[in-house]
């Protein structure tokens, strides 16, 4: 399957607005950064500053390794945000060391691939169980009914949380992480005035609601009861140190909208991928691949469902011949480097016998690698497992949309048929 370019990407598309991924990531645009201007300055359609855009794969390991150099700590989104803001919002994400170390320290055993290893059979029911209900249809929309339900199902595991809660929470998530696109949200954060909640996550109102949420939870915490892994991340590190309240309520949407939505628009493109890529299926089920756990990482580099964390310079340096100056915002473009040929071959083919994959959905390199990784990776492989065993024919019946996101990108609508063996 060779990728399909978006046909308004004429190579010199405007990454700073929300629409750039309206018909798919602008690749051809990449393409020609990575290889012209691989520090390219971008000025920003809107109010805010403009920034640097790192586009080469060798060039994001290098730089998201070096946090001294490149901050977490002023947000990770393109917006800027003044000093208040940016301490009523944070979470872990935005902190730089040692502080991100230690709220690592609270939440990385509950997502540690030890832990997370628990859970295959139960993702395994859940997966089933979708699919029967799914298949029966035969005609349905695959994100509606597959993707966006599997990561809210074990959500709600996870969390511990009664599944009847699992659908608000991922609406409510989806109106803080895509706060642009206005199928999930009446504040889309370019088109009305959302200064009123700026001091909240994703400056979102549904934060209030989650927040609402949180401090239930933490009450019935308190109160002695066990809630899941909630507890585990409330739990004082070895040097003494513990989430406030604050802190706890931000992790929390945190959890809900980061935990749900990247994976889900995992599980859509290895979908989507499935329905369009003729060679794909069969070699799944016939064993002609490097094993399942290489194929999921290669849906999760195709699907490249973050496209970018930003950093902030912390003194002035110099990158390809340009000078970055101390406060200037770098914008890491991971998604470029899933595709760069310097790195990975073939990039814009799905590789069902890639040697190695260092791809960089998750932010490999640097402190800030994501924490659900190992969860992500178990759900596409079992979606791939589950459907490889099941189908006997899948194609997809009208237009895909995308999401209205230059910070996620994802498939949100896939219409399918599939035939079952």
């Amino acid at each position: 399957m060779s990728y399909p370019f978006s046909r308004s990407d004429d190579a010199y598309v405007d990454l700073s607005s929300q629409d750039a991924f309206n018909e798919g990531a602008p690749f051809k645009t990449f393409d020609r950064l990575r290889a012209e201007d691989p520090m390219h300055w971008t000025e920003f359609d809107g109010p805010d500053r403009g920034f640097w855009s790192v586009t080469r794969h060798a060039d994001l390991l290098d730089l998201n390794r070096q946090a001294d150099l490149l901050s977490s700590a002023r947000g990770i989104r393109m917006e800027d945000q003044t000093e208040e803001e940016y301490e009523a919002r944070k979470t872990f994400q935005e902190t730089d060391a040692p502080q991100h170390r230690a709220f690592r320290a609270l939440v990385s055993k509950a997502f540690s691939k030890s832990t997370v290893a628990q859970y295959e059979d139960r993702i395994r029911e859940i997966v089933t169980e979708l699919l029967d209900e799914a298949f029966d249809a035969r005609e349905f929309d695959a994100v509606d009914k597959i993707a966006r339900r599997l990561p809210m199902q074990m959500l709600a595991q996870i969390i511990g949380i009664p599944d009847d809660d699992a659908a608000w929470l991922v609406e409510k998530g989806d109106a803080l992480i895509s706060n642009a696109d206005p199928d999930y949200t009446d504040f889309v954060i370019d088109k009305v005035d959302t200064d009123e909640y700026r001091m909240l996550p994703f400056r979102s109102p549904a934060a209030v609601e989650l927040f609402d949420y949180a401090n239930d939870l933490l009450k019935r915490m308190e109160a002695g009861e066990q809630i899941g892994v909630l507890n585990t991340v409330l739990e004082p590190t070895s040097h003494g140190t513990s989430m406030s309240h604050d802190e706890f309520r931000n992790f929390f949407c945190l959890l809900v909208a980061a935990g749900n939505d990247t994976t889900r628009y995992s599980i859509a493109a290895t979908i989507h991928s499935l329905a369009n890529c003729e060679y794909l299926l069969p070699a799944l089920q016939n064993g002609a691949h490097s094993g399942w756990e290489a194929m999921a990482d290669e849906m999760i580099r195709w699907a490249s469902p973050t496209s970018h964390f930003r950093r902030t310079a912390t003194r002035d340096f110099e990158y390809h011949g340009k000078q970055v100056a101390a406060g200037d915002k770098v914008v890491l473009w991971f998604l470029s480097g899933n595709r760069d040929g310097e790195a990975i071959e073939d990039p814009y083919k799905i590789r069902l016998d890639r040697p190695r994959n260092p791809h960089l959905s998750f932010g490999q390199g640097g402190p800030h690698i994501c924490l659900g990784m190992w969860l992500a990776k178990l759900e596409v492989r079992i979606v791939l497992e589950e459907m490889a065993r099941r189908l006997a024919k899948i194609e997809q019946t009208a237009e895909h949309s995308y999401l209205r996101s230059n910070f996620i990108h994802g498939i949100k609508k896939l219409p399918i048929r599939v035939t079952p063996r």
